[in-house]
């Protein structure tokens, strides 16, 4: 089967419990389920021995049992109960009970990760509507090891779902994950001018994703130096040094898919050491790797999201200045993602220790929105006048699975090459795409590995004006791409100017006409006569007292002595 025919197989699933489970509810049973099948299938050949193993150790009295479980398992977890799917269906009555064992028999890693999905609430809900054994034997028949679906086409497969979770829940255009063309761009422009210094015997190198969601962009990062770039089997890009020792970093906040990544981390590397680098919990408010510095960091934060549940937190580290990771400033609350741009800035090397380099892609609001002198353009001059920012590019439309809006991969590092000091290279990449066989929600494009090469060519060669003959109206026309300005190009400051109102007086013949037709004036005219009107008549009603013509009187009309 094909990893679509899989996703497509798994999300049937839904035709079963649709009538249980509202449609934003179908992740609770689809997501643990696949990820308990492939843990199941990947542990079955050492099954037996590990069973085997810990009766041993126990026979001789040994209780911390850990390290030689893991040893017989072949992996960095376990699982010590005597169910596997296979048993677990041969007893239906007490599947429920049964499957709880089996989750329990995990090591306490892999237990952590199975918890992260709520599932002994799913399987309470599942029992009760006589549900659990049609879906748990749905899922028996898949093969899932990976000599019949690899890591990578696992990984897909799961991005595949999530996908149509979110479809489902028509959730927020930043909640999704980033498609494997724009990933590879993304670490391709981030590599781009190492691979001597990659090469190089004895290399070590770590890569950091403060958002990793399932961790699509470590991994390919990784897969990229150690085994280059594979597609439909072909090699597209050599392995840049297949003996790297390359460390994987990463945090996410939902648990979801924290608990996919991790599963799925643990299964890539049998010492499990990448896996348990991936933390839980948001990186602004409780940064897990807090002290920790990185030679490369890549991210896809998301967009449009508010920070209000960490509001807290991040003024106060805000007001710490340079000592904190907000310091520069703090962007509107309904937009966060130049939160997580500032906490990859400063979790950067110093240039005295090798330096850094960041991809990193947002939607237009971080270029364009904030008044000179707000939290957006704060940030922004803090980069520019740090010279942090090496190129912007633009990248086309309808790229993302859920939603078609524009989108910028900015490239940042501590550590520019003489030739870029001071200067920022603007690449237009929107016309780099092609057409998707098939539209997959709103991703109806995408940038194929041709393209990608094209977009490194223009980096590398850092050529103000250079074009490129994209399709037009009118048939092909030359288009410039790629632009190079000097960085302080880009700094705006909002000053306010005041002045002392100036007046001057003259009169003369021409000034005093000019009233005439001034309608203030004209009125100022007819107030004053409208008031010795008013004054005559109060003087002369009936029974009025005060002061006339005549002099002063009492109430009673006699004139007053002295008046």
């Amino acid at each position: 089967m094909t990893h679509t025919e899989i996703v497509s197989f798994i999300w049937d699933v839904a035709n079963l419990i649709r009538d249980t489970f509202k449609r934003g509810k179908y992740q609770d049973v689809i997501l643990p389920l696949t990820v308990l099948r492939r843990l199941d299938c990947v542990l079955a050949p050492t099954k037996a021995k590990v069973l085997a193993r810990k009766a041993e150790l126990r026979g001789l009295g040994l209780e911390d049992m850990d390290a030689q479980l893991k040893k017989a398992s072949g992996f960095a977890f376990y699982n010590t109960s005597r169910y596997d799917f296979e048993r677990l269906l041969a007893d239906a009555p007490q599947l429920a009970a049964n499957l709880r064992n089996y989750i329990v028999g995990f090591s306490d890693e892999m237990r952590e990760v199975i918890e992260r999905f709520d599932f002994d609430n799913t399987i309470s809900k599942l029992d009760e509507s006589q549900l659990l054994y049609q879906v748990v034997e749905r899922f028996g028949t898949l093969d899932l090891h990976p000599d019949a679906i690899d890591n990578a086409t696992m990984g897909t497969i799961f991005e595949e779902l999530i996908r149509k979770f979110n479809e489902a829940l028509d959730e927020n255009p930043g909640e999704h994950f980033t498609p494997r063309d724009v990933v590879h761009l993304m670490v391709e422009l981030m590599l781009a001018g190492d691979e001597e210094e990659l090469s190089r015997v004895g290399t070590v190198r770590s890569v950091y994703d403060p958002c990793c969601g399932s961790g699509g962009m470590l991994m390919i990062a990784k897969q990229r130096i150690l085994e280059g770039r594979e597609e439909n089997g072909e090699l597209l890009r050599r392995p840049i040094n297949p003996d790297a020792d390359i460390h994987l970093f990463g945090q996410e906040v939902n648990p979801e898919t924290w608990a996919i990544s991790r599963s799925d981390f643990f299964m890539k590397d049998p010492e499990g050491h990448d896996a348990k680098r991936i933390a839980f919990g948001s990186v602004l408010s409780n940064d897990r790797h807090a002290g920790q510095r990185f030679d490369y960091l890549i991210a896809n934060p998301p967009y449009g999201k508010d920070w209000k549940r960490d509001k807290d937190a991040v003024k106060a580290e805000h007001e710490r200045g340079a000592a904190g990771r907000f310091g520069p400033g703090l962007p509107r609350i309904s937009d966060g993602q130049t939160l997580f741009l500032l906490h990859m800035l400063a979790r950067a090397k110093s240039r005295e220790k090798g330096g850094t380099r960041i991809a990193i892609i947002m939607n237009g609001s971080p270029l364009f929105t904030g008044d000179a002198g707000g939290g957006e353009s704060e940030i922004r001059r803090h980069i520019l006048d740090n010279d942090l920012l090496e190129a912007l590019i633009a990248l086309p439309e309808q790229l993302f699975y859920n939603t078609g809006i524009g989108t910028y991969i900015w490239l940042l590092t501590n550590r520019k090459a003489p030739e870029r000091a001071g200067k920022v290279q603007l690449i237009d990449a929107t016309s780099f795409w092609s057409p998707l066989k098939k539209s997959l929600g709103d991703k109806r494009r995408e940038v194929p590995a041709e393209k990608v090469a094209d977009i490194l060519t223009l980096v590398r060669g850092f050529r103000d004006g250079e074009t490129r003959s994209v399709p037009g109206d009118d048939g092909e026309e030359d288009v410039t791409v790629s632009r190079v300005f000097p960085s302080t190009r880009f700094g705006f400051r909002k000053i306010t100017v005041e002045r002392p109102l100036q007046l001057n007086f003259r009169a003369n013949e021409e000034r005093i006409a000019r009233l005439d037709e001034l309608k203030a004036f004209a009125n100022l005219a007819r107030v004053a006569e409208a008031g010795r009107g008013g004054g005559a008549r109060g003087g002369e009603g009936p029974g009025s007292a005060g002061i006339d013509q005549g002099g002063a009187r009492d109430a009673a009309g006699r004139p007053l002595q002295g008046s």
